[in-house]
């Protein structure tokens, strides 16, 4: 009897396991316009910008390249949450679209969050070791930004 109830609940796990890779998500990455980036509205040295290719883009731009766990569910829904509230709070393919006091803003809230540790998410260095900053990175950053809000008009 014991041996047919858990075949039951394994049965039932597994249709539930398949059943939830059916649950919608939004993996569509927006337009982009080049010139609209942050990278012409913000000239920056190449290790800056490499930096920002390797451990911001792929939630803090249009140009998410949605890694093989984002096709599975429950990961799925987590790394759609994440990207989606990383373009909402900071779009770096949509910079020109920030007023001067908001791109001050934004570019202070860059330096603010590599310095505390905040960015990139720890979720995200789980998996994504290369994004993992050293001191001399978040130095690099910082010293962009200080450079970046000196040309804001």
């Amino acid at each position: 009897m014991a041996l047919t109830q858990t075949k039951r609940v394994g049965l039932i796990a597994v249709a539930l396991a398949a059943g939830i890779q059916f649950v919608p998500v939004d993996r569509g990455n927006p337009p982009v316009e080049p010139s609209h980036s942050i990278y012409a509205a913000q000239p920056m040295p190449a290790n800056v910008r490499s930096i920002f290719e390797d451990s911001c883009k792929n939630c803090h731009s249009n140009q998410t390249t949605w890694p093989w766990y984002s096709y599975v569910a429950p990961f799925s829904w987590i790394v759609v949450h994440d990207v989606h509230d990383g373009r909402k709070h900071m779009n770096f393919s949509e910079w020109s679209a920030y007023s001067a006091d908001k791109r001050e803003e934004k570019l202070d809230d860059i330096c603010d969050e590599v310095t505390n540790g905040e960015m990139p998410d720890g979720k995200y260095l789980l998996i994504h070791r290369k994004a993992r900053l050293t001191q001399s990175q978040r130095e690099s950053v910082c010293d962009w930004v200080e450079n970046a809000r000196a040309s804001l008009p």
